[in-house]
């Protein structure tokens, strides 16, 4: 579940394969302190104990309306726009490429976001230990699409991540996605839509092909639009048990 590119290193995560970069380009002095200095007060520990849980809401203060979770935020754009909109819902950015991690902290500082916490690690060592229906939407925003077909089973999106996605998002929640690579697109729209737990909210072509106004722009559509490449955004509701 990784945002890194294909050529980016291979590590060994407990007893799970990651694909990914944990460093890329040296940080500035200021940048390495103020991820030194602010990470540990952020960054969600996971139990360690056989069979506990993490309840997303005991990570923020009582008054907390309900709990977001973006995986691979990449620069923290994103996050950090919607943290500074909704500052009474809890956010949790996962992202093991800590160069992204300092960014985040960096937006965190500036903006004085006090809702946000960082799991700066493989989000799939954090999903089981969440309860069901703890969260109320789940982002993931231009993920690797791994382009080789050798690659596929790399890709975040799966049935089984669709799977859990749906255990953890509580009903009336949602689910948004976005790619600016069109084979992916097709992808994550077969599989999101063949599971009966989520529906697809687009009524028409303006619904995937226009970032809504509530969705602030990250540095990967940013870097598509200049490329010449259409981002497509989608937005999947999670339905009731009786719908």
């Amino acid at each position: 579940m990784s945002t890194g590119k294909e050529n980016s290193n291979t590590i060994v995560q407990r007893d799970r394969v990651f694909y990914g970069r944990r460093r890329g380009r040296r940080l500035r002095a200021g940048m390495e302190g103020l991820l030194d200095e602010r990470l540990p007060e952020l960054a969600v520990t996971l139990p360690s104990e056989p069979g506990a849980v993490l309840e997303p809401a005991s990570l923020f203060p009582d008054g907390t309306k309900e709990v977001w979770l973006e995986i691979g935020f990449g620069g923290g754009e994103h996050l950090a726009g919607q943290a500074a909109a909704h500052p009474d819902v809890g956010f949790i950015g996962s992202e093991p490429f800590m160069n992204g991690v300092a960014s985040l902290i960096r937006h965190c500082e500036d903006e004085a976001l006090c809702n946000v916490r960082i799991y700066p690690d493989d989000v799939r060592d954090m999903l089981p230990l969440l309860p069901d229906a703890s969260l109320a939407r789940i982002t993931v925003l231009f993920a690797d699409p791994w382009p080789k077909k050798r690659h596929h089973s790399r890709r975040i999106i799966q049935h089984e991540s669709i799977a859990e996605f749906h255990r953890l998002i509580a009903p009336g929640g949602e689910l948004r996605l976005a790619t600016d690579d069109m084979r992916y697109l097709r992808w994550m729209l077969a599989r999101a839509t063949a599971h009966c737990g989520f529906r697809w909210r687009a009524r028409g072509p303006s619904d995937w092909r226009v970032r809504p106004e509530d969705w602030p722009e990250t540095r990967y559509e940013a870097k598509a639009r200049d490329q010449g490449r259409q981002p497509a955004f989608l937005r999947f509701e999670r339905l009731e048990a009786s719908d």
